[in-house]
């Protein structure tokens, strides 16, 4: 995929789009440029790399956690999914597996993530389990 650095630029430039995206900015509100790390610590465990996000940002409840009380709608999921796959595009080696590989996680994700979002904050989630990791055949 390229490593650490392609992960952190296809994070600044999908959060850059979504930040100026007037459907998704508000889903925002309260991002930090530090966000943007965080989500690539988190590819890059999911992808097969160190357990970064598990062992310094509270792992997969944590990420599940911090989409409680977004109430996203699948009209801005299906945004966020062309946003990603226009950063996919830019920021990605250019071979088509791996790109569809990616994406699909992304599908697959946000379905989650806006399952998640129509939960109040608080909301006890269960136990999860670990971070999903995600390769060449999709969930591991």
């Amino acid at each position: 995929m390229g490593g650490m650095n392609a992960l952190r630029r296809l994070s600044n430039t999908f959060y850059d789009g979504v930040l100026a995206d007037p459907l998704l900015a508000p889903v925002c509100a309260d991002f930090t440029r530090a966000h943007v790390e965080h989500v690539a610590v988190w590819l890059a465990e999911v992808f097969g790399g160190p357990a970064g996000f598990t062992t310094e940002h509270g792992g997969h409840q944590a990420r599940l956690r911090a989409h409680l009380g977004l109430a996203i709608t699948e009209e801005q999921r299906t945004r966020w999914m062309e946003l990603m796959t226009d950063a996919v595009g830019k920021e990605l080696p250019q071979d088509e597996t791996l790109r569809r590989r990616v994406l699909e996680y992304f599908d697959r994700g946000t379905r989650i993530a806006r399952d998640v979002s129509a939960g109040p904050v608080g909301q006890d989630l269960g136990e999860p389990g670990p971070t999903p990791r995600w390769g060449w055949d999709g969930l591991v």
